[in-house]
């Protein structure tokens, strides 16, 4: 199984992504923003990243630019479900950054886990 960053500023989101993916059989890291999870991502490089877009700190645009610049390879999946923008438009601007996957709130747990093993079989 694949080990795991989800990054979202809702401590409720964390918890179910992380009872999701456990369940599955995946080792799970958590950050509150994208400030902090540039910082567990440099120290231990996971093999998929979930981020919601809107965080405090550093939103999940900005984490997905600066993780693009040190670590190019990075499996990212954009995570929303709207905010100032919608969340359509908030993805689409994440897969035009270089999130390899896209994830709407809300999402079922069979969603989830479809592209988590859809984002793991891309060739980075």
């Amino acid at each position: 199984m694949a080990s795991i960053l989800v990054i979202d500023d809702e401590k409720l989101q964390r918890a179910i992504l992380r009872k999701i993916l456990e369940g599955a059989g995946h080792t799970v890291l958590d950050a509150q923003d994208g400030k902090r999870a540039l910082e567990v991502y440099a120290e231990s490089p996971t093999e998929v990243v979930i981020s919601d877009m809107y965080m405090p700190e550093m939103d999940g645009l900005e984490f997905l630019v600066r993780v693009r610049e040190t670590f190019p390879r990075a499996r990212i999946i954009a995570l929303s479900g709207g905010g100032y923008m919608g969340k359509e438009e908030v993805l689409a601007a994440a897969s035009r950054l270089g999130a390899v996957g896209v994830l709407e709130k809300p999402y079922t747990v069979e969603e989830c886990l479809e592209k988590v093993e859809e984002v793991l079989k891309e060739d980075l």
